[in-house]
């Protein structure tokens, strides 16, 4: 996730405090993983210098004086740019996974049970998804069958590595 841009497509949106910025970066793009007020203004900060947006004039509040930043055209441009340009795609094609299973045999560790612990952390985190899911709203849904699709495919692949442990065993160890 690219915080800068994010918080960039916030600003073409509207013009924003920090504490507002934070609330809907939180809200919509950080479940589970809250973005620190540090980061947001530090990222601010950048994004000012950079000529990505700029101050409007303090205005009073409770507290400090809050500052309300606005997008300049540069950074509309770069949302712009940012939000054509596909991802690449992922995973890569070598995974912790991956590399763990292949260890494992290479040092003639249990990698059956490294499979088998790994399997039960993703059921694990599939039903923890599937809770969120039905608890949630559409946001939460749609982010939890994200995550749900990605670990069924692990899952796939951890079933697939375990039928072919013993050859990839002797493959590694030649």
């Amino acid at each position: 996730m690219s915080v800068p841009l994010t918080l960039l497509g916030l600003l073409e949106r509207e013009p924003s405090h920090g504490y507002d910025l934070k609330r809907d970066y939180d809200t919509f793009f950080g479940r589970g993983k809250p973005l620190p007020f540090g980061q947001v203004y530090s990222t601010l900060g950048r994004l000012a210098r950079d000529g990505k947006i700029v101050m409007n004039e303090a205005e009073p509040g409770d507290g400090p004086d809050r500052k309300r930043y606005v997008i300049t055209e540069q950074g509309a441009t770069e949302v712009n740019a940012w939000l054509a340009e596909p991802v690449a795609p992922e995973p890569s094609l070598q995974s912790i996974l991956f590399s763990k299973v292949v260890l494992a045999l290479m040092l003639e560790r249990p990698a059956e049970q490294y499979l088998d612990a790994q399997r039960a952390a993703h059921l694990q985190r599939m039903r923890e998804l599937t809770e969120i899911k039905r608890g949630g709203g559409l946001i939460d849904g749609l982010l939890a069958d994200h995550g749900l699709f990605h670990l069924e495919a692990d899952l796939r692949w951890i079933d697939t590595t375990a039928a072919r442990l013993d050859a990839l065993r002797r493959e590694v160890r030649r």
